[in-house]
């Protein structure tokens, strides 16, 4: 019996051995996986961040691009709203330029010198007369 004995000791020896060191591979391999998922999680928010800044990068140069193409096109459009008022412009001097008849002589009218006078006159009248009422003192100045 004591060889029996010895063997199951030895087998439970051995055994136990066996689990320790499998307990020991096990917790060697979960430190293991564990490092390289970590790794692999910090390698993956290093490579989002740099991407991130690019993506940023690249919107805020296509901000500045866009803001740049609405301004050319309000330009353009102003240009065609000038463009389309110059040639309206144009056109309505040509037309124009059938409906108008020549004058000769006959078709002017001439106005008098004296009625644009006595407008004048009529102001100058009344300047003459207050600044005679001055002179003659008949407007008296202080007390």
């Amino acid at each position: 019996m004591n060889i029996n004995k010895n063997e199951n000791s030895l087998k439970k020896k051995l055994y136990d051995a066996d689990k320790i060191t499998s307990k020991k591979i096990k917790f060697f391999n979960l430190k293991f996986i564990h490092r390289i998922f970590d790794s692999v999680n910090i390698s993956l928010l290093i490579l989002i961040f740099i991407l991130s800044f690019i993506s940023f990068n690249s919107q805020r140069k296509w901000t500045s691009i866009y803001k740049k193409l609405l301004k050319t096109r309000a330009n353009n459009n102003n240009l065609i709203d000038y463009i389309s008022k110059t040639e309206e412009f144009y056109i309505n001097k040509i037309e124009s330029l059938n409906t108008l008849k020549k004058t000769t002589p006959k078709d002017l009218i001439y106005l008098d010198k004296q009625t644009i006078q006595n407008k004048n006159n009529y102001l100058n009248k009344k300047i003459k007369f207050i600044k005679d009422g001055l002179k003659d003192s008949k407007y008296q100045k202080g007390y």
